[in-house]
């Protein structure tokens, strides 16, 4: 069997497979300032072995950085192909109307319009679309992709995806696989939990008998169906899925009901789910899924390969937000996403974030010029915290008082994970937001405001 870009990820169902400021008026400043050398201090000898652990556990923290540099963050570089027929080469365009006219004579028969994710396969603008995928997958061999969509059209009669599409599985599995939000390239995202399988009343629901393995995997295709609905196929339009698979706490491979239930589950997405990842993006990697993949590694094609992004523990919010703007990203990833009803109402996913980074040991600013009388309010977060941070609102005016808005203090990564506050602006002045990163890491502030009226 051809690898056309499907997923090795041994657990769990991957989500697809695939062959492979309105703000101009106010003034945004930022100053870094180098943070003065603390001075020496004499440790007591009963104070001897607690230095002695806190030198153990940074030998641990060198460690584990030690082991995330070895993974590697990208593999090759890969640019989506286009979905536009004016964009294909000769060859190509040719073997897209060579396919057409094979599936023409072979469904010239058939009552009504053949369809497949809701796009007839003939006289539709979208139907180019569809075609590219099966070329693709197929190294634009037109009868090896005739031949896989006439399969495909034959599992898709068997496994009754038109009746499955409107079954109620449940939402017992909701965590485990979820879309949100969307990426830089506006590609919706995909996220794979796989560390909600250490539950063992999900993984008993899902994987203890074969008929269990059966309704998950029913489950899993009608969550695929309804995403690729979602999509749009008209040439130019958006028709891939960004995925982001955590691995986070993952069971790993050594679990037998697991390993069956994905390689079914790989088998019959390569078949039949061709070209639908823009980009495959593994976090919090754990050392055991790099000696997988450096085992799988040869058997995989460049094309796929290219797709792949690997970031461990530490990495994972930095490498997320290259390709998902913080708004977009869940909080529970590093961005400030959540459910509108369960955080601060003034903002939603559509809300730019601004991004700063913070050098080791130093500290950081943000100036927010106001010239109005109003309402202020504002989210920040550092990702994983171990800084300090404070806010003040120095006035304009020579003989004011600057303002203590918060107390400069330590926040750890155990505090909120998002900080909301509120101002009433009774004069013109600067709201000044500031982040101490006492630490040899290099940090990011993520922030956004919004000014709003005021009223006594």
């Amino acid at each position: 069997m051809a690898d056309h870009d499907s997923n090795p990820t041994p657990i769990p169902l991957p989500a697809v497979a695939s062959s492979d400021t309105p703000l101009q008026d106010l003034s945004i400043l930022s100053a870094e300032k180098e943070e003065e050398e603390p001075p020496t201090i004499d440790v007591p000898e009963n104070d001897a072995k607690g230095v002695i652990v806190e030198e153990k556990e940074e030998e641990k923290e060198k460690e584990k950085e030690k082991e995330e540099r070895k993974i590697p963050e990208s593999l090759v570089s890969f640019k989506e192909d286009s979905n536009r027929v004016s964009d294909l080469s000769d060859a190509e365009r040719k073997a897209v109307e060579e396919l057409k006219e094979l599936l023409t004579q072979e469904l010239q028969s058939s009552e009504g319009d053949v369809s497949i994710w809701g796009v007839p396969l003939l006289k539709d603008e979208r139907t180019d679309v569809i075609l590219l995928k099966f070329l693709r997958a197929r190294d634009f061999k037109v009868k090896d992709a005739f031949l896989m969509i006439n399969n495909t059209l034959r599992w898709r009669k068997d496994f009754g995806i038109d009746s499955l599409m409107e079954q109620d599985l449940g939402d017992d599995l909701d965590k485990v696989v979820f879309m949100h939000g969307h990426s830089r390239q506006g590609h919706p995202v995909c996220y794979n939990v796989y560390g909600e399988f250490q539950n063992k009343d999900v993984y008993h629901r899902a994987f203890s008998t074969e008929e269990a393995r059966t309704k998950f995997l029913r489950w899993r295709i009608q969550f695929l169906e309804r995403s690729i609905r979602k999509l749009d196929f008209t040439p130019g339009g958006v028709n891939t899925i960004f995925q982001v698979n955590d691995l986070k706490n993952s069971p790993g491979p050594a679990k037998r009901e697991l390993r069956l239930a994905t390689k079914q589950a790989l088998l019959l997405l390569q078949d039949n789910y061709p070209e639908f990842v823009a980009k495959q993006v593994f976090i919090n990697v754990p050392w055991w899924y790099l000696a997988f993949y450096t085992m799988i590694n040869p058997f995989l094609t460049q094309r796929t390969k290219s797709k792949f992004v690997f970031a461990g523990p530490s990495k994972s919010p930095d490498t997320l937000f290259k390709y998902i703007s913080p708004e977009q990203v869940p909080i529970q990833y590093g961005g400030l996403s959540v459910d509108f009803c369960d955080c601060n109402p003034d903002f939603g996913d559509s809300d730019p974030v601004t991004e700063i980074p913070i050098k080791p040991n130093t500290k950081q600013t943000v100036e927010i010029a106001i010239y109005e009388t109003c309402v202020i309010v504002w989210e920040l977060r550092v990702v994983g915290w171990e800084v300090s941070y404070g806010a003040e609102f120095k006035p304009d005016a020579k003989d004011a008082y600057t303002i203590i808005i918060r107390k400069n203090a330590k926040m750890s990564p155990t505090d909120e994970p998002v900080v909301s506050n509120s101002f009433k602006v009774g004069e013109l002045g600067t709201l000044l937001l500031t982040v101490d990163n006492p630490t040899a890491k290099k940090k990011r502030i993520l922030y956004r405001f919004k000014i709003k009226p005021y009223s006594d």
